[in-house]
C-alpha cells in the first residue's frame, strides 16, 4: 500500500521551499527531499546502533552525490556513468557537515552517516542551500540524538539590495555570493565570495541571512513535532569528574610553567606529550588494579589541557606563543625564487609557510566542467596540497582529500574577484598551493603566497588579496577574539574564522566553530579585528613587491589574439584539423580557435609567433583582381592549369594565357607541382578565378590584363578556378 506524503513549506525570499517526508527510504533513521522551483535534494540520515569502541572523536560522515540525471544528462566519462565525487560534490558536502556537526552530543561515538543526492536540477536553483536543509531536517526527523534544526540561505546583493536564495541568473548581476547556516538564535557556518564588498555591508548581509532563514528552521521544527520520531538514547563517552578534578590538580601547574616558556610548536607539543605519558605511568604503578586508567588519565589531562590554554587566554589575554590577542606572527615573503615557473611567491608566517606557483597557459587548458550547475567551463584554477611533513608526521599520500579541495577553493574564491578579464588577459591560470610547513591558517597563507606569486608572473589583477584567520574563546557570555590563530588555538578553541579581501573590502569568508552558534555581533568584531590584520600583512608584502611585474617571464607564453571571419574557421583548421596542426607543428606555437572567430595564438618567442600568425592569415585571404601570386600547379587538362595561389584556392589559367607564345600543350609550361606567378584577372559571381601568366611576363596592368584576358564561353569543363573558403583577410592583432 502506498504511505502517505507529508509536506510543510517555507517562504524564503518571496519563494516556497517544500519539505516532504514519510514515502521515500523508509528504513532510514529520516529520510526527506527539499524542493525549491524544479530542483530537489534527497537526504537520509542513519545512526549506528552501538558506539564504535575506541574512537577519540565523533564518527559523522556527510556525503554528497551529484546524479547528472537530475540536469537530463548523461555523464561525460569513459563508463558513463558517476565516479569519485567532484569538486562541487565535495565542497557540498564540506558545506553541509560544518553547521550540524557542533550540535551532536559531547561523547557520542555512534555511527551517523547522512547521504544525499541530486533528484532534480533546474540550473536555476543551486542545490547546496537545498541540501544543507534536507540534511538538517532528516536529522530533525530521525531518532538520532541532534540539537537541531538548521536552517541555510544563500544571500546575494544586486544594486544595493540583499536577495535571499538568489537563481543562477541573479548571482551573475550580484556582488555577493554568501551562505549563512544557523538556529533559531545564532548563526553556525559562513561561507562567501564577494567583489570587495565593505565589511559593515557584510555584517548587514549577514544580518539578513540569520532572519532569512528562520522561516526554514520553523517548518522543520513543525516537522519535527508532527512526524518526528522520538530521539534513541545512547551511551556518551565521558569522564568522571573525580578525575578529572584530580588532573588538574595534579597538572595545572605543570602545564602553566611549560605554557610560559619559550617554545617553538614541536617542543610545546612534544614537552605536552612528555608531561601527559609521564603522569598515565605514574597513575598506572599507583593502581595496578586498573586496566583503564592510564587512557582514562591521559583524557583527563587532555581536557585539562584544554581548559588550561582557554582560562589563559580567557582570563589573562596570554597566548600559547605569548602574542597579544591582535598580534600577527613575523612574516617574511619572497618572489621570484623558482627559475622556470611563470610566476612564484613564498609566504611565511610564524611557523606556516606556503609557496605558491602560477603558470600560464591558452584558452585551451582552461578546466571543462561536468556538473549541474550552468557553468561549463574554469580559466582560473587553484589546487592546494598539504603533505604531511608540513606538520612533521609520517603518513601514506593519498591523492587529494576533501580538506584540500575546501582549502584550494577557498584561496580560489578569494583571488577571483581580482583577476582580469579573459578579453584584458586571455590566459587560462592555474596556481598550485604547496604548503611546506603548518601551523595555523595555511589557507590563508595560500592567498597571500597567490597574490605575490601572480604579481611576480605579471598577471594584471586589479589589486593585492591578503587573508588572515581569527578565533574565538567563549565562555558563558565572556569571550575575547584572536588574530592569526595558530593550530593550538585553532584545536582547542570555539572558532576558525577565516577572512580575505583586498584594502576596498571583503572577496571570501569562511567560518567554523565548534560552540552552538555565535552572535552578528561577535562576527562584526572579528571583521574589523581582521581588517587590520590585513592591512598589516599587506605592508609585509608590498615591501617584496607592490604591483604586478609590466612583463611576463621570458620562458611564459605570450599569446597573440588576431580575429578572422566565423566563415574562415574552417579554413584555418582545415580537413581533419590538417591545417591547424601543421601551423604548429612547423612553428612550434599553441593556437586555439573560439566559435566567434578569435584566434589565440601562443609562443615563447617572437619569430615562431609571427610565422603562425601569418600562416593563419594566408589561410584566411581571398583572392584579388590584379593581385600577382606565385602558386602551385595542382592540376592540368587540355585547356588550361589550375594553380593554387592562396591555401584552399585556386584559379585557372588558360592555355593561351601561360606565355607570350602560343603554347601547344598545356604540360609544355605547367606540370603538377611546378610553381607559376600569375595575375588575377577575373572573379565571377561564383567565386570562380581567373589567372594569367603572360600577364606578368608582359608587364600588363591589372585593367590590361582583365581586357586581353576574357573568359570565353566553352561547352567544356570548369573554365575558372574556385574559392573553397569565401570572406576576407582579417590582419593585425593584440598582444598580451
Amino acid at each position: 500500500m502506498q504511505k502517505e506524503a507529508k509536506q510543510f513549506t517555507a517562504t524564503v525570499g518571496g519563494r516556497t521551499i517544500t519539505f516532504e517526508t514519510g514515502k521515500l527510504a523508509g528504513q532510514a533513521g529520516g529520510a526527506v527531499t527539499v524542493r525549491l522551483g524544479d530542483s530537489i535534494i534527497f537526504a537520509a540520515a542513519t545512526m549506528s546502533s552501538q558506539p564504535r569502541e575506541g574512537l577519540d572523536f565523533f564518527p559523522l560522515t556527510v556525503d554528497y552525490e551529484e546524479r547528472m540525471y537530475a540536469g537530463g544528462r548523461i555523464p561525460g566519462s569513459f563508463f558513463r556513468r558517476e565516479g569519485r565525487p567532484g569538486t562541487d560534490a565535495i565542497l557540498t558536502a564540506r558545506l553541509t557537515d560544518r553547521p550540524i556537526r557542533p550540535l551532536f552530543p559531547d561523547g557520542m561515538r555512534n555511527g551517523v552517516q547522512i547521504i544525499m543526492d541530486s533528484f532534480s536540477a533546474d540550473e536555476d536553483n543551486p542545490l547546496d542551500i537545498l541540501a544543507i536543509n534536507a540534511a538538517s531536517c532528516a536529522l530533525a526527523i530521525s531518532d538520532i540524538p541532534w540539537e537541531g534544526p538548521v536552517g541555510a540561505v544563500r544571500v546575494g546583493r544586486v544594486n544595493g539590495e540583499f536577495i535571499a536564495n538568489p537563481t543562477y541568473a541573479q548571482m551573475e548581476e550580484s556582488d555577493l555570493d554568501l551562505v549563512v547556516a544557523g538556529s533559531a538564535d545564532a548563526i553556525l557556518m559562513v561561507e562567501a565570495g564577494a567583489d570587495e564588498v565593505p565589511e559593515d555591508v557584510m555584517v548587514k548581509a549577514l544580518a539578513f541571512g540569520q532572519e532569512a532563514l528562520q522561516p526554514s528552521v520553523e517548518a522543520q521544527r513543525k516537522m519535527a513535532a508532527e512526524v518526528g520520531k522520538a530521539k534513541r538514547e545512547v551511551d556518551l563517552i565521558g569522564l568522571d569528574e573525580a578525575i578529572k578534578a584530580k588532573m588538574k590538580t595534579r597538572a595545572e601547574a605543570a602545564l602553566n610553567e611549560l605554557l610560559d616558556a619559550t617554545h617553538t610548536k614541536a617542543e610545546l607539543y612534544q614537552a605536552v606529550d612528555d608531561l601527559r605519558d609521564s603522569i598515565a605511568a605514574e597513575w598506572a604503578d599507583a593502581h595496578p588494579e586498573s586496566e583503564t586508567i592510564a587512557k582514562d588519565a591521559k583524557n583527563a589531562f587532555e581536557d585539562v589541557y584544554k581548559q588550561v590554554v582557554r582560562d589563559r587566554i580567557l582570563f589573562k589575554h596570554i597566548r600559547p606563543d605569548g602574542r597579544g590577542l591582535a598580534e600577527i606572527r613575523p612574516i617574511w615573503c619572497e618572489v621570484g625564487q623558482i627559475p622556470r615557473a611563470h610566476g612564484s611567491g613564498l609566504f611565511t608566517r610564524g611557523e606556516t609557510q606556503v609557496l605558491n606557483f602560477t603558470t600560464l597557459g591558452t584558452p585551451r587548458d582552461a578546466q571543462e566542467l561536468d556538473n549541474l550547475t550552468p557553468a561549463d567551463k574554469k580559466r582560473y584554477m587553484h589546487h592546494y596540497n598539504f603533505p604531511p611533513f608540513s606538520v612533521g608526521e609520517v603518513k601514506p599520500l593519498r591523492g587529494t582529500s576533501r580538506r584540500d579541495v575546501g582549502h584550494g577553493n577557498l584561496a580560489e574564491r578569494a583571488l577571483v574577484p581580482v583577476i582580469p578579464s579573459e578579453s584584458d588577459f586571455p590566459y587560462t591560470m592555474r596556481l598550485v598551493s604547496e604548503v611546506l610547513s603548518s601551523n595555523g591558517s595555511s589557507s590563508m597563507a595560500s592567498v597571500c603566497g597567490s597574490t605575490l606569486s601572480l604579481m611576480d608572473a605579471g598577471v594584471p589583477i586589479s589589486a593585492p588579496v591578503t587573508g588572515i584567520a581569527m578565533g574565538l574563546i567563549k565562555e558563558g557570555d565572556k569571550y575575547v577574539i584572536l588574530t592569526d590563530i595558530q593550530g593550538l588555538e585553532d584545536h582547542l578553541g570555539d572558532m576558525d574564522f577565516k577572512v580575505a579581501g583586498t584594502q576596498k573590502g571583503i572577496t571570501a569568508l569562511q567560518m567554523d566553530i565548534k560552540i552552538k552558534g555565535i552572535t552578528p555581533q561577535i562576527m562584526a568584531e572579528a571583521l574589523e579585528q581582521a581588517r587590520g590584520g590585513r592591512d598589516f600583512i599587506l605592508g609585509k608584502m608590498m615591501e617584496v613587491i607592490s604591483k604586478p611585474n609590466p612583463e611576463l617571464k621570458d620562458h611564459a607564453p605570450r599569446i597573440t589574439v588576431i580575429h578572422v571571419p566565423v566563415s574562415k574557421i574552417g579554413a584555418v583548421i582545415g580537413p581533419g584539423g590538417k591545417n591547424i596542426r601543421a601551423i604548429q607543428d612547423e612553428t612550434g606555437a599553441k593556437i586555439d580557435i573560439q566559435e566567434d572567430g578569435s584566434v589565440f595564438i601562443a609562443a615563447t618567442d617572437g619569430v615562431a609567433e609571427a610565422a603562425a600568425r601569418e600562416r593563419i592569415l594566408a589561410c584566411t585571404e581571398t583572392a584579388e583582381l590584379g593581385r600577382i601570386y606565385t602558386g602551385k600547379v595542382v592540376r592540368t587538362t587540355d585547356f588550361g592549369a589550375f594553380v593554387e595561389i592562396l591555401p584552399g584556392t585556386d584559379g585557372m589559367v588558360h592555355i593561351s594565357q601561360l606565355d607570350s607564345e602560343r603554347v601547344n600543350s598545356v604540360e609544355d609550361i605547367a606540370q603538377v607541382g611546378d610553381e607559376l606567378t600569375v595575375m588575377v584577372t577575373d572573379i565571377d559571381h561564383s567565386g570562380k578565378i581567373r589567372l594569367s601568366r603572360q600577364a606578368v611576363l608582359e608587364g600588363w596592368t591589372a585593367e590590361e590584363a582583365r581586357e586581353k584576358d576574357k573568359p570565353r564561353k566553352s561547352s567544356g569543363g570548369s573554365r575558372g578556378g574556385s574559392d573553397r573558403r569565401g570572406g576576407s583577410r582579417s590582419g593585425g592583432g593584440k598582444r598580451y
